[in-house]
């Protein structure tokens, strides 16, 4: 996106409903025709997430944000099913944003599912069901289309003087890895993603891990900080043995790299960073962190129960007992990859399939053009 600023929603909060600097909705273009509106949806493994916009230049303008944390892996490590209830959850807010994108008449929408529908053995019936009952096909998307819409959806982020990223997407049922080399890429064209060198998908996100490793009740400091240290070694037992990124193995070790994190739980520690009093999207997405400043917010975080967590104004209690393993995750990934700098990025995967689905429109509009100055000409 050009200007990552202009793009995409000034607070989104947790949920809210906004347009861009807080004016007033507007859906004319530059020739003041309506201006199409086009629909993103991300069923997580802990989240539904929606996002309506219209194109504005290489980017585009958000018009309304619904984001809900339904936890619909509940359980599904132990059971391998979808729990009745997380599916009652999940439907609730479904036929929610199945509401919104019918009054916002979008011309597109593409939904999407991920690693809680990839391996709920009921994922399919369910997909069947969201359908049946509010219209919304639901795509399960593979964890490589879910790793590269993540990148895409960042771009705007990417320190592209630099020589490699490493974009990082912890969701609720599995984290994304996307190593990027950025030597030779044109620093021009922000908009445009640069290829993937390598990317890895493992099954482990902030509700398996809590799952796995469920905090043990009176818990002091010491002990939270083994629990912490424990589910931060699992990850690494899953990253460290990938080889495909080991040719930017020398640009991370001697500080030519940085990382991107994108998920609830990053930009909460960066709430916590910042001291803020309630959580504010413009002063969140696109924050740098040094690797010190991450350390010492998930070190407050060992500091307090969970009833401490849920009463930090970032965090809640929706996410007092997932922050800590999403701030594992992030540890694991800098133990073996370290940088000096994580840029946290409050958008993903809904920002990226929004930019395919405009991309698309601009291209078959080119395709039309020419047609008919083709035709013209004949």
């Amino acid at each position: 996106m050009s200007d990552p600023a202009a793009s995409l929603p000034a607070a989104e909060g947790r949920g809210a409903s906004t347009a861009r600097g807080g004016r007033p909705d507007s859906r004319r273009d530059g020739a003041g025709r309506d201006a199409p509106c086009y629909a993103a949806l991300d069923l997580g493994t802990n989240n539904c997430r929606l996002l309506i916009a219209t194109p504005a230049g290489q980017g585009f303008r958000v018009v309304e944000a619904f984001s809900r944390i339904v936890r619909l892996g509940d359980g599904l490590a132990h059971t391998g099913r979808l729990d009745d209830n997380a599916i009652e959850r999940a439907m609730g807010a479904l036929h929610i944003c199945a509401e919104r994108v019918k009054r916002r008449r979008a011309v597109r929408i593409k939904a999407v599912a991920t690693q809680a529908c990839r391996s709920a053995i009921n994922g399919a019936d369910f997909v069947a069901r969201v359908e049946a009952e509010t219209g919304l096909k639901l795509k399960v998307i593979s964890p490589r289309e879910e790793a590269q819409m993540s990148v895409a959806g960042c771009a705007g982020l990417l320190d592209r003087t630099g020589e490699a990223a490493l974009v990082i997407d912890v969701g609720g049922g599995s984290t994304e890895l996307s190593w990027l080399d950025l030597r030779g890429v044109d620093p021009s064209n922000p908009a445009k993603p640069p290829p993937i060198l390598a990317w890895l998908s493992i099954p482990v996100g902030v509700v398996t891990l809590a799952d796995r490793f469920p905090e043990a009740p009176g818990q002091d400091t010491e002990g939270r900080r083994r629990w912490f240290e424990a589910m931060s070694a699992h990850v690494r037992e899953h990253i460290s043995a990938f080889p495909h990124a080991e040719p930017l193995r020398e640009v991370f070790e001697r500080g030519g790299g940085h990382l991107i994190g994108t998920s609830g739980a990053i930009t909460s520690l960066a709430g916590l960073h910042l001291d803020l009093p309630r959580y504010e999207r413009r002063r969140v997405d696109g924050l740098w962190m040094e690797r010190a400043d991450c350390d010492r917010a998930a070190e407050r975080l060992m500091q307090l129960d969970a009833k401490g967590r849920a009463q930090e104004p970032c965090i809640g209690p929706d996410r007092a007992d997932l922050v800590l393993a999403g701030a594992a995750i992030l540890d694991a990934v800098q133990a073996l990859w370290p940088c000096p700098r994580v840029r946290v990025a409050d958008r993903g995967l809904r920002e990226g399939i929004l930019l395919s689905l405009m991309t698309e429109r601009r291209k078959r509009r080119r395709r039309g053009r020419n047609r008919s100055v083709a035709t013209a000409a004949e």
